[in-house]
């Protein structure tokens, strides 16, 4: 009750100079009417202004208080269940998925790949003995003096893998003894007089060349 009385303030009667409360209209004391703030007119504008100021901080407490209360209230009435898994999809999820509305990705094609080039069996056309890279058919040649004689094929180009074979006929008259790993070259050396052949064996291919040892 102090405090309500503290905040209403006091008036002076103008005509017995008595002080009553400001919430009369008139004098308790000699009942004049009350006609203007008086002699603390100064006073209730004073009091008037603390009013105001007590208005706006009672108004800044609700609002704070709303705001607080705004804030610490869930949002979304219907969030996920904290114990429910996330990463189990909802039916929802499958008809979205059938109506096209979220496809599910497709798998990256697997490369495809590039065939080989066919290889090429060419077959041998013909085959020769030549001699310093001319074809030799008769060759006479001193006993004892190695000679060294080559191969060569039609197509050139068909020589991987190939079996060659060289042999003497006669292996008295001279002796044949193949130079390289692939045998594409042949050393002959004759052995006595005579005469006899060198034979090339390539495939199913065959030459010979007359050796005559004098």
């Amino acid at each position: 009750m102090s405090n309500t009385m503290g905040i209403v303030s006091e008036i002076k009667c103008a005509r017995c100079d008595r002080k009553y409360s400001g919430v009369r209209s008139r004098c308790p004391y000699c009942g004049a009417r009350r006609i203007g703030p008086g002699k603390y007119s100064g006073e209730d504008r004073d009091n008037a202004k603390g009013k105001m100021l007590i208005s706006v901080l009672i108004l800044a407490v609700f609002t704070v208080a709303a705001g607080i209360l705004l804030f610490t209230t869930p949002v979304d009435a219907e969030a996920q269940d904290p114990g429910e898994d996330a990463s189990i999809g909802s039916p929802e999820d499958g008809i979205e998925s059938e109506l096209g509305l979220h496809p599910e990705p497709s798998p990256s094609p697997t490369p495809t790949p590039e065939p080989e080039p066919p290889q090429m069996e060419l077959e041998l056309n013909s085959i020769r003995i030549t001699y310093e890279g001319n074809t030799r058919e008769d060759i006479t040649h001193p006993r004892g003096v190695p000679l060294e004689l080559g191969a060569s094929w039609e197509p050139p180009l068909a020589v991987e893998d190939i079996d060659i074979q060289w042999e003497s006929s006669n292996p008295e008259i001279f002796d044949a003894v193949p130079l390289d790993v692939g045998h594409r070259a042949v050393r002959i050396t004759g052995i006595t007089v005579g005469t006899a052949e060198l034979i090339l064996r390539i495939g199913d291919l065959e030459t010979k060349c007359i050796v005559r040892i004098n």
